[in-house]
């Protein structure tokens, strides 16, 4: 017979207990950007801090045992047996520990502003930080401000009185039920019942902010906000009525005590010093060992006269004083030595300092400037040179990861749309910081109206639908699409008005067509390309539209991305060239092929099989289609190569491309790359002899394209409700690493014999082949024919599988 106890452990009973347990650690994890100071790792005021594994990992198992004794106690307390034993009331005490730690952290104050004004201000900020020789070298695209006016609201319901305090960032009044409280309070009561609290702050220098503490009443993502109010009061003294008001939920980071102000926000840095100094009697060569961001610091300078800081990312170009892209020049008058650190930082591996002879200098260090976000993802493998562009590509998103996800550290240290979301895509194998994302779709989106593409570029447009897509699929998360499901309206309305006359899109004027850096290539006509990129965006579109309960956006938008697909292949399909052509001129298709289109169109899985296998031979791996030189479309190159199933080509190429720079002494990954170039040829751009930035965030791709066709992890469903493990060897030996999710990492191992995966949270299927009949005993595994096999992965299970690689 079936002891009791053992019901709660049926595998139903602790599926749906798990499930339940599951999305409350995601909300916990999601907030935790929030409420950094919970246990699991150390506080800063930098960057979003997600909890450590082993934290969760301990979390889940600890409230899951509670779930169960308290199911248990249910059933045994009424026979006088529930706390039978001293464990028992330990484990109730521990149960009820975490019950509470959840209520400290549901009750976590933040400082919270209008969703997207503070990330449209940082971003202004960060964005004209940047100095082309000492000038100020500021965006071409329209600059849109935060709202100087705001108003706050909250509606809650207290069982006992409360004192509640405000801070707040600008001027500020506080009603309590519609009623002013005279002057500026910094503490209201309010009483036991239903209440409405409104605050309303102006301020036009930097984004008004609120921040209240209560017991229970305090400021988080569920107050609403609005910048325009529509409250007036007539003759009567009877107030408007106010149900045109549109609210939205507040946005927030990680600001989380009343003294951490927003306005105030910087990255954290660190010192570094210098790894050798050369010096001649007016000048010394600093080199830090590799390429690094921060603030110049000088030690002991003594006396009078002009000096200049020449920074390199190359020897060459710190040693060109007509050719460094960034410097500083000063003037001293220091009658005892005096310590100076540069008010900008600056992208650089080599600092020439020049200086008159009546200048003394003891030594030059550096502040490291971060974000201090964190490794969840890696990968390590059996090929040493692989695992070594693994570690540089890390270090190049580092780099390029700040208040936003930016180009280049040199130039342009901007958010640009294209760049951006490569980096989304390499951070969700790497760091899984979705905060950084938010903040980043934030800024580039800007505000209504849309007088322009975002970046001025039609495909950096698409590339920002393109990206919320992924955000969704990634994380689960709603909360963005649902606040700027608004913004992506007008947007897209803005993009439909800009078609011709057969529904397509072609560069008008003020568009950019940028595609990719490639010479000669043409952006004339109705470019394949930026069809493709609008029906995907269109399909974000219908997706995001669904999620808000927009039924009639879903069917307009679900329509014309299916009428849009359909035009790709009638107007760009080419049987003798078996492929899409370049583009269309003047309604006739042109002769040309290239990668662009073609490549997406697999990923995409736009493309029947047949279609994939022609574009494979005939465009991917044919040598006379021109060829791709930039890391940004590698990228998607190799990407639609993976999807093919082409690894162990595509680790050729890695260690080619991303090999050849290693070889050239790169420390980080470059904006372009030519193998062709020669010596400090490779340092050239833009006409420029040092125009060309050599840590560029799109050169990190091996991350992404070894966390998800080489460990071959992918979600299937939003926020890994259900995901795929199919690893590729490509010609390794072994590998091994972990790929982060909203809710723990998934673990795999694979050699050509053994392969080892621990799932996360979610429903996890693991594909693979084997040449002899796998065994696996901790779970079953199914034959799909053809040497195809595939088993189950439940959560937080570890599996052994014995096969033979074909």
């Amino acid at each position: 017979m079936r002891k009791e106890k053992d019901i709660f452990y049926e595998p139903s009973c602790i599926a749906t207990m798990k499930l339940l347990l599951r999305r409350t650690l995601v909300r916990f994890v999601r907030y935790s950007a929030a409420h950094p100071d919970l246990p699991g790792g150390k506080a800063t005021n930098a960057q979003p801090l997600l909890f450590s594994a082993s934290f969760l990992v301990s979390i889940i198992k600890k409230a899951l045992h509670f779930i169960l004794i308290i199911l248990n106690l249910f059933i045994h307390f009424p026979t006088g047996r529930g706390f039978s034993t001293i464990y028992h009331k330990k484990q109730w005490l521990l149960g009820m520990g975490l019950f509470f730690t959840f209520s400290a952290f549901a009750q976590q104050a933040t400082w919270i502003w209008y969703p997207g004004d503070y990330e449209i201000w940082l971003s202004n900020n960060m964005q004209n930080r940047r100095t082309d020789r000492g000038s100020f070298f500021p965006v071409f695209w329209k600059v849109d401000s935060h709202y100087p006016l705001m108003d706050f609201h909250k509606d809650c319901n207290l069982s006992q009185p409360e004192d509640v305090a405000i801070y707040a960032e600008g001027k500020y009044n506080v009603k309590l039920d519609g009623k002013l409280f005279e002057g500026t309070p910094t503490t209201i009561n309010v009483p036991a019942g239903q209440h409405r609290i409104n605050v309303k702050v102006f301020n036009q220098a930097s984004v008004p902010t609120i921040y209240v503490k209560g017991k229970t009443v305090v400021s988080d993502s569920s107050w609403l906000l609005t910048f325009e109010d529509k409250e007036w009061i007539d003759e009567t003294g009877k107030t408007s009525d106010v149900s045109a008001t549109k609210w939205l939920n507040a946005g927030s980071w990680n600001f989380n005590s009343p003294t951490n102000l927003p306005s105030q926000f910087k990255l954290p840095v660190v010192s570094q010093s210098a790894v050798s100094t050369t010096a001649n009697s007016t000048s010394r060569l600093i080199d830090f060992g590799k390429e690094t961001f921060g603030f110049v610091k000088l030690h002991g300078v003594k006396g009078s006269g002009a000096m200049t800081l020449y920074y390199g990312e190359s020897k060459e170009e710190a040693l060109s004083k007509d050719g460094a892209v960034t410097l500083d020049r000063l003037q001293f008058s220091n009658v005892s030595k005096q310590d100076s650190t540069m008010p900008l930082s600056k992208a650089f591996r080599y600092v020439n300092v020049v200086m008159e002879p009546t200048l003394n200098l003891d030594s030059v260090s550096m502040l490291y400037e971060y974000a201090d976000v964190k490794d969840r993802g890696s990968f390590k493998c059996s090929d040493e040179e692989i695992n070594r562009i693994y570690d540089v590509a890390k270090y190049t998103l580092h780099l390029a990861t700040r208040e936003f996800f930016i180009d280049g550290i040199k130039r342009d240290r901007w958010v640009w749309s294209g760049d951006a979301y490569q980096s989304y895509l390499m951070n969700y194998y790497l760091f899984f910081d979705s905060p950084t994302v938010e903040r980043t779709m934030a800024a580039l989106r800007g505000k209504d109206p849309v007088t322009g593409h975002i970046n001025t570029i039609m495909d950096y447009t698409f590339y920002w639908f393109l990206g919320i897509y992924d955000y969704y699929l990634y994380t689960g998360d709603k909360s963005f699409i649902k606040n700027f499901y608004p913004r992506m309206q007008s947007m897209m309305e803005y993009v439909l008005g800009r078609r011709n006359k057969d529904g397509l899109l072609q560069g008008l004027p003020g568009d950019w067509i940028f595609i990719d850096w490639a010479n000669g290539l043409s952006k004339k006509g109705e470019v394949s390309f930026e069809q493709m990129l609008f029906a995907r965006s269109l399909e974000t579109m219908a997706l995001c539209a669904d999620i808000v309960n927009d039924d009639r956006g879903k069917t307009t938008y679900t329509k014309l991305s299916d009428d849009l697909k359909k035009k790709l292949f009638s107007l760009y399909w080419n049987s003798s060239k078996h492929a899409l052509v370049h583009s269309r001129v003047d309604g006739k298709q042109t002769g040309n092929v290239t990668r662009y289109a073609n490549m997406f169109g697999i990923f995409f899985n736009y493309f029947n099989d047949a279609q994939k296998q022609e574009v494979k031979q005939h465009v991917l791996l044919n040598d006379s289609i021109q060829k791709i030189t930039t890391p940004y479309m590698h990228f998607y190159e190799l990407e639609a190569l993976c999807a093919m199933g082409e690894q162990d080509y595509v680790l050729k190429q890695m260690k080619d491309y991303w090999g050849g720079m290693l070889n050239l002494g790169a420390t980080s990954f470059w904006e372009e790359y030519n193998p062709t170039k020669k010596g400090a040829e490779h340092y050239a751009m833009y006409g420029r002899e040092f125009g060309k930035s050599l840590c560029h965030a799109w050169g990190a791709s091996p991350i992404y394209l070894l966390g998800k066709y080489y460990l071959g992890v992918k979600p299937t469903a939003a926020g890994y409700a259900t995901y795929t493990i199919e690893p590729k060897l490509g010609g390794l030996q072994w590998m091994q690493g972990e790929v982060p999710t909203p809710a723990g990492n998934i673990q795999v191992y694979c050699s050509t014999t053994q392969m080892k995966v621990k799932g996360a949270a979610g429903k996890g299927l693991l594909s693979f082949q084997s040449k002899t009949k796998p065994i696996c005993k901790e779970g079953v595994i199914e034959a799909k024919g053809g040497n195809n096999y595939t088993l189950m992965i439940e959560p937080d299970k570890a599996y052994t599988v014995r096969y033979k690689a074909k």
